[in-house]
């Protein structure tokens, strides 16, 4: 086709987000979930633009989201080791938030390392750090005096 092409392959399973907030030292939020309560049968539980940006459709999912149910602590901390190596894998730094899928045996895929998560208040990322007890003025400070003390790698 002359032109870059991205495939995926869509896997069945949980949506999960893991917070990341830091530079050389980091800090990992408890594994935050995507539910759809009510989506129809047969209907892919893949978080669409539809699923984020259109109020009456989640109304009409049910869509919340919230800590993770039901994981073991084995789990839990694989899943927060896995984010504190992608953000640093990929050269991230202040905060991001890595976005999951873990299908029925376990296995945990990587979807996405967002350098740039929503941090308005009562979002994810927000709502995670704070069950580290962040308050929302606390979470943003952190991530400016993060910025303000961050060292670029020499290039040389």
């Amino acid at each position: 086709m002359g032109t870059g092409a991205l495939c995926e392959e869509y896997i069945e399973g949980r949506e999960l987000t893991v917070g990341v907030l830091g530079n050389k030292r980091v800090e990992i939020s408890p594994v935050w979930e995507l539910f759809m309560d009510d989506l129809p049968a047969g209907v892919a539980n893949i978080a669409t633009s539809r699923v984020k940006w259109d109020p009456e459709y989640q109304r009409k999912i049910g869509l919340r989201t919230g800590p993770a149910e039901d994981l073991d602590a084995a789990t839990v901390e694989r899943i927060r080791r896995t984010a504190r190596r992608i953000h640093r894998a990929v050269g991230l730094s202040g905060y991001s938030r890595i976005d999951m899928r873990m299908d029925s045996d376990g296995q945990v895929w990587i979807l996405e390392a967002n350098p740039n998560p929503d941090l308005c208040f009562g979002e994810d990322f927000a709502e995670s750090f704070e069950r580290l007890g962040y308050g929302y003025p606390e979470l943003l400070q952190k991530i400016l005096n993060l910025g303000l003390r961050y060292e670029a790698p020499w290039m040389g």
